[in-house]
């Protein structure tokens, strides 16, 4: 019976009524153009030119929020300029990290050597050996590298930006070889946070990708649904209003993509001939769900402690809590799990964090005489945060029996 049932799914998606390619709605699709970014494009690629000549490139920081292109600017720009060097004689190689996936300095360096051909275990090895490792099988290639580190504030965030000075120094160490190094972040401020040195090294040129407008995003999601979906099978009103949806969440293709592909996934499992409007805030209800569970999960222990405070005292105050009464409630929390809590400095930090990911809103209101105090509310449903957190048995268990 489940067999049969399986059967027919599986035939069904094999004809799908919606989807001709799918693929070219996933984030990581790089397209042949590049709709409303052209400025970026022929930016970095005067930037990375001089690699085509053997020259060292300078090295790069890209900021912007999330889904502004950053990321498939890069790609395409390297893709094109690897092709130009083949075609040419020249070599250049392009190195592409996720440092949220490898996330120790270790890891990342290993992913360079994979880049130059070289085998490196991955544990039993110090970070220097492997530098150095990485370093001679470079400069025995006599070559332009080019290392992209994609969302490096996490990188640097949890290790610190020893990487990043390894990395913008090593062209010192190198006698036939040159690297560059271009660090792709969310986090506008993250630059300041940086050892001087190797602020100076790595911000030779930074760049600052603005978020798309509904205008350009319905032009970037007209151009990938003509090749994703059958003719026909998007309602009047689908592009738009998921344009509109994601522009106002600080013009995010990513989400605005991810919409228009869930919906079109919706739609096929409801057997439908078409993408409706329904399906769109169906599929915004089934991602940020599937959003918030991700984001929460990767949260160290102090930090979903300090957001279930602030989910606690969101749902039993009437008004929005202070960073001081969700710091109250974070150390009963600590004390009663009988571990030891953070400071109220660095749990401000982690609600300015928590801020930056869209899962909180803080802001700073004056109370008077009595000074300036930041109040906290909750930037997602309650009851969608409650079931990411209660994911943990212990904070399940706070989650039901206690009380601020």
């Amino acid at each position: 019976m489940t067999s049969d049932i399986l059967d027919s799914i599986f035939e069904s998606a094999m004809k799908s009524k919606i989807f001709v390619n799918r693929e070219v709605l996933r984030p990581d699709y790089i397209p042949d153009d590049l709709p409303h970014r052209e400025e970026q494009i022929i930016k970095l690629g005067s930037i990375l030119a001089p690699a085509l000549q053997k020259s060292r490139p300078s090295n790069v920081f890209i900021y912007g929020l999330t889904g502004t292109g950053k990321t498939a600017v890069t790609k395409y720009v390297l893709k094109k300029l690897l092709k130009k060097a083949s075609e040419i004689g020249t070599d250049v190689i392009a190195c592409y990290v996720n440092t949220r996936q490898d996330d120790t300095t270790y890891r990342v360096l290993v992913r360079v050597g994979e880049c130059l051909g070289l085998k490196i275990p991955f544990t039993g090895l110090s970070t220097a050996e492997v530098y150095r490792r990485v370093m001679r099988a470079l400069d025995s290639l006599s070559i332009v590298m080019i290392v992209v580190l994609d969302e490096i504030d996490f990188l640097i965030k949890k290790r610190g930006d020893e990487l990043l000075y390894r990395l913008t120094r090593a062209n010192e160490e190198l006698t036939r070889s040159k690297i560059s190094v271009i660090g792709i972040t969310n986090d506008i401020k993250l630059v300041e946070s940086l050892d001087p040195r190797v602020k100076s090294s790595l911000g030779e040129v930074e760049m600052v990708f603005p978020p798309y407008n509904a205008v350009q995003l319905e032009d970037i999601l007209w151009q990938r649904a003509k090749i994703a979906f059958r003719s026909e099978a998007i309602d009047e009103g689908v592009i738009s209003l998921c344009a509109a949806l994601a522009a106002r969440e600080h013009g995010d293709a990513r989400r605005a993509l991810d919409l228009l592909r869930v919906a079109g996934e919706i739609a096929e499992r409801e057997n439908s001939d078409k993408i409706m409007i329904e399906h769109v805030y169906k599929a915004r209800s089934e991602i940020e769900k599937d959003r918030v569970f991700e984001i929460v999960s990767t949260l160290p222990l102090h930090s979903k402690l300090i957001l279930l405070s602030i989910l606690k005292l969101n749902m039993e105050k009437k008004t929005p809590p202070t960073t001081g009464e969700v710091y109250a409630l974070y150390k009963e929390f600590c004390k009663y799990l009988k571990i030891e809590s953070v400071t109220q400095r660095r749990t401000s930090d982690v609600i300015s964090e928590l801020d930056m990911l869209g899962i909180v809103s803080a802001r700073i209101v004056s109370r008077g005489r009595y000074g300036k105090t930041r109040i906290i509310r909750l930037s997602i449903p309650p009851n969608v945060l409650e079931g990411a957190l209660g994911e943990e048995p212990r904070l399940e268990f706070l989650l039901k029996v206690f009380r601020p």
